[in-house]
């Protein structure tokens, strides 16, 4: 059974319910291109609704699932991951944001909808407010642990493959709890590493790769170049999103290098990843002043990500972008080198 969750969801789980109603309709909207914390979340939420409130979810998102690993999560959970351009907002009788906000531009949620519940990890928006429920933790690693607390706090076990995506995504926003973990993301993998199937585990996480991700993992690398302790690549245009936060992560490898950015464009934007190995530093931070008012971004000390969309998507208007990006991250992190190196020769 669930662990006992902190006390303090007890009044949450009832104003939840309270908001649910009962025997209600709900669209659950993901960021346009879900990661597995996302995903796993979504599910939870869908699973306690259904359960506690006899409601039926669906779940939408904007984008689509790039990543190998996440489809199989997806196709594991069996989750009938639903297109939000076809979604008619007044059949749903309530509407739902996970791991995502109001305002953030990284979902497709009309601007002038109110979500009537919003639950994330990351830092709160002003949209977020308006809504009848919100719980934002800024300070969790994966909003799968807020989502786990719920779980727990209304008794409900957690089915083996919701188990599994569950500790898949505090895994993987946490970075096998090596970034920006608490203690609620430790008790919950510990929670959940019993019941999860750690054999389709192993099998999500080595799902195989098309030869495409080989291809454009080639390129960053390719593209990749340092300044001091800046490494930043251009994955040009791209048609898996997921790919630039994966390349971020890759280059923060680099021992010379604490902070680490990629960018490409896909459907008229360019996005852009970040992350730092600095202690003290603040990514999401970093991020707003890097999009400025064109774009919108955020997230957490050590990872952010962010977008600005294009006018025309010319050559030349991304040249002209992509160097004003570069000029503001050295300003921004303090870096002095101007020279910028190759990071592989050869």
């Amino acid at each position: 059974m669930p662990r006992s969750a902190p006390s303090g969801n007890t009044q949450k789980l009832a104003k939840l319910l309270d908001v649910l109603g009962r025997d209600k309709a709900m669209l659950i909207v993901l960021q346009d291109y879900p990661d597995p914390d996302a995903v796993a979340s979504a599910s939870a939420l869908k699973e306690l609704a259904r359960n506690r409130a006899n409601t039926c979810c669906s779940i939408a998102c904007g984008g689509l699932v790039g990543r190998a690993e996440n489809r199989a999560l997806v196709r594991y959970l069996g989750v009938n991951l639903l297109e939000m351009a076809k979604q008619d907002l007044p059949v749903y009788d309530r509407v739902a944001l996970v791991d995502t906000q109001p305002g953030t531009g990284n979902n497709a949620l009309p601007g002038d909808v109110v979500p009537d519940i919003v639950i994330d990890h990351h830092p709160i928006r002003p949209a977020t407010r308006k809504s009848a429920f919100h719980d934002i933790r800024s300070r969790y690693g994966a909003a799968s642990t807020i989502l786990y607390e719920y779980l727990a706090e209304a008794g409900i076990e957690p089915p083996v493959p919701l188990a599994t995506a569950l500790l898949y995504g505090i895994r993987s926003d946490t970075n096998d709890l090596g970034r920006e973990t608490t203690q609620s993301d430790i008790d919950a993998f510990i929670s959940l590493y019993p019941v999860a199937n750690k054999r389709m585990l192993g099998r999500i996480v080595m799902e195989r790769l098309p030869r495409e991700y080989f291809e454009l993992l080639v390129r960053s690398l390719t593209n990749a170049r340092t300044y001091g302790r800046c490494v930043l690549t251009a994955l040009g245009r791209i048609d898996n999103p997921d790919m630039i936060g994966e390349v971020a992560d890759l280059l923060l490898r680099d021992e010379e290098s604490t902070w680490a950015l990629a960018y490409g464009v896909h459907d008229g934007r360019m996005l852009l990843s970040l992350r730092t190995s600095e202690a003290d530093a603040d990514a999401g931070k970093i991020m707003h002043r890097l999009v400025g008012r064109k774009g919108t971004g955020g997230g957490h000390h050590a990872m952010a990500g962010g977008q600005i969309p294009l006018k025309t998507g010319a050559a030349r208007e991304v040249a002209r972008l992509e160097s004003t990006i570069v000029e503001r991250l050295l300003r921004l992190t303090g870096e002095t080198a101007t020279r910028a190196r190759r990071l592989v020769t050869g």
